[in-house]
């Protein structure tokens, strides 16, 4: 595991489980006092104390378990938080993230809070026969290309060893590529490499509905032959990706994208440490596959940001099982040693439009040789 950060502590794996959910903030030291005070009820009955009943202020208000140099643990009540996910979210950064100056820098829940991915690890190192190499993955770009070019670009990838061919997560229901028309278009493409190769890619489509079509659409991309589903959390809810985890009649590897999550981490005196929001939170969704903005490519991340994202994928935490961490976001062809060495081959590797520079199938065919021969050494 990395070092922590200075500013951001970092729950150690194998730690004994709670009985309580513990959150911690960290905060200006010189108004960690007053906000200890005000984040505890805040968070629980949102009223003032001094005229809730006696028992309720004991039991149901949070318990200030720590301040100390700007950090203040705060402990609730697990039956504060019945009601599944979204009130367990609540809890933890509901109105809190309205505070300013008030960043959500370590968690450590009671087992059985979340919803443990369908997959995780074991499970897709079995579906794509990788016992022992990172995943490749990649996404269909650019958005105005119709569905037979998209499904040309999917069957390609497949024949060149690409494990997970995702839509873009900009890919919706527009005029010049239909959802459905899209969907299986690339579903059968890449089916059809697989029997004629021997291949197992998967495509996954990007499921970006309306939230009354959601489930709806999420089996209708499996009947029409998807192997995964692309899901948006920031933007559809983190709950609504749960009930697709959930979803025993699914029955789907999830990855989710981290689009609209950014302003909750960019600032660091602000928001949710990296790791928790792209790893446990992730992990408390069902998701199997965590997508993240690597360091050194188009965003801001850095790399003990990322670090810290790959070991809350990774490590125990509430019982949950490990997920993929996958960073991506402008990442090329003569990063891969680095991100092999730098994230180990628990990792999916996604590359996107660096791949398009030259010869597509080429280039994905040199990446799937690389990794292969990665693993092997």
């Amino acid at each position: 595991m990395p070092a922590p950060s200075p500013t951001d502590p970092v729950a150690g794996p194998g730690a004994p489980a709670p009985s309580r959910i513990s959150a911690t903030y960290r905060v200006a030291p010189a108004r960690a006092d007053d906000l200890a005070e005000a984040i505890r009820v805040e968070q629980t009955i949102e009223f003032p104390i001094d005229l809730a009943p006696a028992w309720i202020a004991a039991d149901v208000v949070g318990r200030v378990e720590r301040v100390d140099n700007g950090l203040i643990t705060i402990t609730y009540d697990p039956a504060v938080a019945a009601g599944g996910l979204t009130q367990l979210l609540n809890v933890i950064w509901g109105n809190v993230s309205l505070f300013e100056g008030v960043r959500l820098v370590e968690v450590h829940l009671p087992p059985g809070l979340g919803t443990p991915a369908r997959f995780g690890i074991p499970g897709l190192r079995t579906l794509f026969a990788a016992a022992d190499r990172a995943l490749l993955a990649t996404a269909l770009k650019p958005m105005g290309m119709t569905p037979a070019e998209l499904a040309r670009t999917a069957a390609m990838l497949a024949a060149a060893g690409i494990d997970l061919i995702k839509d873009d997560h900009s890919l919706a229901d527009q005029p010049w590529a239909p959802w459905r028309d899209r969907v299986a278009a690339c579903a059968a493409a890449v089916a059809e490499v697989n029997s004629r190769l021997g291949t197992r890619a998967i495509y996954a489509p990007c499921l970006n509905s309306p939230a009354d079509r959601m489930v709806e659409d999420a089996h209708l991309a499996r009947s029409l032959g998807a192997g995964a589903l692309l899901v948006m959390p920031g933007v559809t809810g983190f709950d609504a990706m749960r009930v697709l985890a959930a979803d025993d009649t699914l029955n789907l590897p999830l990855l989710a994208h981290p689009s609209f999550l950014g302003s909750h981490t960019v600032s660091p005196g602000q928001g949710i440490r990296h790791g928790l929001l792209f790893g446990l939170f992730m992990r408390m969704a069902g998701a199997d596959i965590s997508i993240f903005p690597n360091h050194g490519g188009r965003f801001t991340f850095t790399e003990s940001q990322c670090l810290d994202i790959r070991d809350c994928c990774l490590t125990e935490w509430a019982g949950l099982p490990a997920i993929w961490p996958a960073p991506g976001g402008g990442m090329t062809l003569d990063r891969l040693d680095d991100l092999l060495n730098g994230y180990g081959r628990d990792v999916v590797l996604l590359i996107g439009g660096a791949l398009h520079r030259g010869d597509l199938a080429v280039n994905a065919a040199a990446l799937a040789d690389r990794v292969r021969a990665h693993a092997r050494c």
